[in-house]
């Protein structure tokens, strides 16, 4: 019998056993679950500029924790080796929402804040995200998503009250790009400006040479940002050769700056990364 998962725009119908574009999410007994629930891949204790979160904290370490899959196919992927890997390919280890938070609350003597959601994309296992956040805040601990944005409205407001801080990745700002990368640009827009609402936000935007680093995108990108709010911080990173896509140079370093500035011209805080 198929089954709808309803959590991001791909919207898949699943036979009895089927998984989805994410590798993540799967049809059960006609029920959708998510496989990661609780398997973790990574997890490691990093400086919160690391997210990145320039204006969120700044000097604080927060506990990261990613798991596999993503629901976009970017052939730049930084993280490929997990991202765009299945429950089957990868080492993973048991962790409760509850024995995370714990954890995070033992760190915090080596300045832990809380939790970071990230490495992979963290949405696709939206329930144990949910269950986790909800355990650290009873904690009186931060919760920091980073994230692709891509997911469905009703989800994200409802995950948005226990989350801190986010870093929404931005790829570009024309829509045939983004759906090159197997994403939609209206829903990463929409769900940037209803996360600057209600908690810190932060943008980071991948520069790939011939591919989105055309002056006008960044111009149209941070003229977009700023009529949200002029003051959200946005990140501006190099690209490097990675996973699908060998066939070109790093972003060369000038072009990084030049987009910086030109982004500039509309926003407050922009920042360079990996230069």
């Amino acid at each position: 019998m198929k089954k709808a998962c309803n959590l991001c725009f791909h919207r898949c119908s699943l036979d009895e056993g089927q998984t989805g574009v994410c590798r993540a999410r799967a049809n059960r007994g006609g029920r959708i679950v998510p496989l990661g629930y609780g398997k973790v891949v990574s997890l490691a204790l990093d400086p919160i500029e690391k997210k990145p979160l320039r204006r969120f904290r700044s000097g604080s370490m927060i506990l990261s924790i990613g798991g596999f899959g993503c629901n976009l196919r970017c052939p730049f992927c930084q993280n490929h080796e997990i991202s765009m890997a299945g429950e089957s390919e990868l080492n993973t280890e048991e962790v409760s929402p509850e024995e995370l938070a714990a954890l995070a609350e033992r760190l915090a003597p080596r300045g832990n804040i809380g939790v970071a959601y990230t490495y992979n994309e963290p949405l696709i296992c939206y329930e144990y995200v949910r269950d986790c956040a909800e355990a650290v805040r009873a904690r009186g601990m931060a919760n920091v998503l980073v994230t692709n944005g891509t997911i469905e409205e009703h989800a994200w407001r409802a995950l948005l009250p226990l989350i801190d801080a986010a870093n929404i990745d931005l790829k570009g700002f024309d829509p045939l790009w983004y759906r090159r990368l197997g994403g939609n640009l209206a829903t990463v827009k929409r769900n940037i400006a209803i996360a600057a609402e209600r908690c810190h936000v932060e943008v980071t935007t991948l520069v790939v040479p011939g591919g989105n680093d055309d002056e006008e995108q960044i111009r149209a990108l941070a003229q977009w940002l700023a009529s949200i709010d002029p003051e959200i911080p946005l990140h501006l990173s190099r690209f490097f050769p990675r996973f699908q896509m060998t066939d070109r140079d790093p972003t060369p370093v000038e072009t990084v700056y030049r987009l910086a500035d030109v982004a500039r011209e509309s926003l407050r805080y922009v920042y360079t990364g990996n230069c």
